[in-house]
């Protein structure tokens, strides 16, 4: 494990399903965010709804953070059932702090073998002897007083937290948390000292400005930005947080969310409500948007917008709905039958989603094409304090709406492919709307001539569209350097990379991090510039049969040696992984 360190804490707090890991590490990553921290969380589970393994990776810090760390300094666990699954979801080393329950039971063969330092904390005989004792609030408090979190600010938070359910409930959670606070504050075990303490800054200057955001929601706000007022979609993991989110939010605003009886239905619920004149859109996960194809096919092929954000799990089939993965790529760019051009974006972070997909959201409109956002479980589902996402994105024309007119052509060829768009029932402008290749008037045609010109024309405002410099991040670590070696990948990735190249800059080796967010239409020109200068590319990604390196190859032309870091879920990549990689090729 990584040295301990004053500034940040990685910490996994572990239990079975239903017993409360999951809000206790939401309201301690509240809590460091309260004292001035900065911190991520994610939730890791199994598939069970209910009685299986539960865990909250956190890692908190005084300096922003956009990824879990490459080992745990501190594991709580609330029990050991089902512990075992979480596998290398939670390395451990001989620098760990393993607190434990004795009333589970010893601590699996795996935890002893990793010489972790092994600290019981009566969980169980504690919440015993309290009115409504919870053990994971007992757990909250003891982690709190441990890495130095605030005890009054604490028991603020779980007041405000459990307001709703009742005065009970709050008072049997604060005196819990308290009782674990000073159960660290008391100990005289020289494995509970103030090592283990973050040297925090208070209410730090700022902190009022900082947001707490899951990927799910900067998606959702994204949609709403970019002026999503209407959504319909089928319940599915692990996209539904984000409909969840949406719904009071659309209703706020003029609009709704409508859950469909399946994803076919609700693609075409989208393609209809745009079609209107409402700019709509639909959130799924890879089984999902498998039986949407054909759906996103008649919007292309009718040239109606619509916005579509999938949240990649593990597959294929039903395969391993609670983990992360970046397996959809193949999927959302060549899933469509026929030749179909369309948009594919991939979120770089949490912040980042919000920017996406109102990016998405607004290319969709303007080009009247389907625009395919990528998340994954491991944004989706995660939690970031981060500071307000800024951004400015460039100017967008919206819809081209048609007006009254004696010869209108809802498909005219254009020189920039797009052709104005009516409402139904504008004067002069009908017009039939169906999924059959059409001629300029909208009329169904099957001649030669008229299906190449309207092939042109959907390619063409794809194309020949400048996206100016939101095509990717590119980014220097240390700025202003001069990086013979890029980090080229996409996704919920970036994170991990992004802290790799800075590690790699503070050994004295400069890196260029370029995080592709718009995946198509390909940009190779733009690429080719970033990787000007460059010798070595390593290409990172979550994928068992790389499918991004795969896309690249047919896309893109690289001079330079082009090495691959790829590998499936449900392990996440970290930054010491890819450092790891780098000096081994290096060396050899």
């Amino acid at each position: 494990a990584p040295a301990m360190s004053r500034s940040e804490c990685s910490i996994a707090l572990t239990g079975s399903g239903g017993a409360g890991a999951i809000t206790a590490g939401e309201l301690l990553l509240r809590l460091a965010g309260r004292q001035g921290g900065i911190g991520l969380m994610r939730p890791s589970f199994g598939p069970q709804i209910r009685g299986g393994e539960a865990a909250s990776l956190l890692r908190v810090s005084t300096t922003p953070v956009g990824c879990l760390n490459d080992a745990y300094n501190v594991f709580l666990a609330l029990d050991w059932r089902n512990a075992d699954r979480f596998g290398e979801e939670i390395p451990l080393g001989a620098e760990s702090l393993v607190l434990h329950d004795p009333a589970a039971g010893p601590a699996p063969e795996a935890i002893v073998a990793s010489g972790a330092q092994l600290q019981e904390l009566p969980l169980k005989a504690l919440a015993g002897n309290l009115e409504g004792g919870r053990p994971n609030m007992i757990a909250l408090g003891a982690l709190a007083a441990l890495i130095g979190l605030d005890r009054a600010s604490g028991k603020t938070l779980i007041e405000a937290h459990f307001a709703a359910k009742g005065s009970a409930i709050v008072e049997a959670s604060t005196v819990a948390f308290d009782a674990g606070f000073t159960l660290i504050e008391t100990a005289d075990d020289p494995k509970l000292a103030t090592a283990w303490r973050i040297a925090w800054d208070g209410e730090a200057a700022g902190s009022d400005e900082r947001w707490s955001l899951s990927g799910n929601e900067g998606c959702g706000l994204g949609a709403l930005r970019g002026g999503i007022r209407f959504a319909a979609a089928y319940p599915i993991t692990p996209a539904s947080d984000m409909l969840e989110w949406l719904a009071p939010r659309l209703e706020q605003l003029g609009g709704c969310l409508l859950q469909a009886e399946d994803e076919l239905a609700s693609i075409n619920m989208v393609t209809g409500a745009s079609f209107g004149g409402v700019p709509a859109m639909t959130a799924t996960s890879g089984p999902g948007l498998s039986l949407m194809l054909e759906g996103m096919g008649l919007a292309v092929a009718s040239e109606t917008p619509a916005l579509v954000v999938n949240v990649m799990r593990g597959g294929p089939s039903t395969g391993i709905p609670t983990k992360s993965e970046q397996a959809d790529l193949d999927q959302a760019l060549h899933g469509l039958h026929g030749d179909a051009p369309h948009l594919v974006l991939g979120a770089l972070d949490h912040a980042d989603c919000v920017l996406t997909t109102e990016w998405a959201t607004r290319l969709a409109e303007q080009l009247q094409t389907v625009a395919v956002v990528l998340s994954d479980q491991n944004l989706a589902q995660s939690r970031v304090l981060t500071a307000a996402p800024e951004y400015t994105l460039p100017a967008l024309a919206g819809r081209v709406e048609a007006t009254a007119s004696d010869a209108y052509e809802r498909y005219a060829l254009t020189e920039s492919g797009v052709s104005p768009m009516a409402r139904p029932g504008t004067p002069g402008c009908m017009y039939t709307a169906d999924g059959l290749e059409h001629a300029a008037s909208g009329q169904p045609s099957t001649a030669a001539a008229v299906h190449a010109a309207q092939l042109d024309k959907r390619e063409r405002k794809i194309t020949e569209h400048d996206y100016g410099n939101f095509w990717a991040e590119v980014r220097d670590y240390p700025a202003g350097s001069a990086p013979a070696l890029a980090l080229l990948t996409w996704g919920s990735t970036t994170g991990a990379v992004r802290e790799a190249a800075e590690r790699l800059a503070a050994k004295g080796r400069a890196v260029r991090v370029i995080a592709l967010r718009l995946l198509a239409p390909a940009q190779p020109a733009a690429l080719a510039g970033a990787l000007a200068c460059i010798y070595e590319v390593l290409e990172i990604e979550k994928s068992h049969s790389r499918q991004f390196h795969r896309y690249l190859r047919a896309h893109y032309d690289f001079d330079q040696p082009l090495d691959v870091l790829a590998r499936p879920g449900p392990i996440l990549f970290t930054p010491g992984e890819i450092v790891t990689h780098i000096e081994q090729e290096t060396r050899s």
